[in-house]
């Protein structure tokens, strides 16, 4: 059975930092992609950024690369997003997925396998 399990969300305020984390277990190969989404109340899900599992070819939405790390730890099957000086409109429910197969636009949300259950990110102003 294969699970994602996020961590690492909770209340800041504007400006602090938080750091993501995605830890995978059950999938039989190594990832082809892995991406962190977010949905904020009211909105549709968006692209945050993704990470080639192998390679590490990373990719991010346009208004978030400044701010947002994605990054990955092979040895501990992890994926991380570290968001630095944080603003209100980062609130949102944080994501991660796993694509198992290649899949053509990254940032497709219909393209992944598999979810986690999400954890929330306040940024308070």
């Amino acid at each position: 059975q294969v699970q994602l399990v996020e961590s690492g969300g909770g209340l800041v305020q504007a400006g602090q930092s938080l750091r993501l984390s995605c830890a995978t277990s059950g999938l039989v190969f190594s990832p082809y992609v892995m991406a962190w989404f977010r949905q904020a109340p009211g909105k549709q899900r968006e692209f945050v950024a993704a990470i080639r599992w192998s390679g590490g070819n990373e990719d991010y939405a346009d208004s978030l690369k400044i701010r947002f790390t994605i990054s990955k730890d092979d040895t501990k099957n992890t994926q991380y997003l570290q968001m630095d000086s944080l603003k209100p409109e980062d609130t949102a429910i944080y994501y991660c997925a796993a694509g198992v197969r290649w899949i053509q636009n990254e940032r497709d949300d219909r393209m992944y396998d598999y979810w986690g259950q999400g954890t929330q990110v306040t940024v308070s102003s």
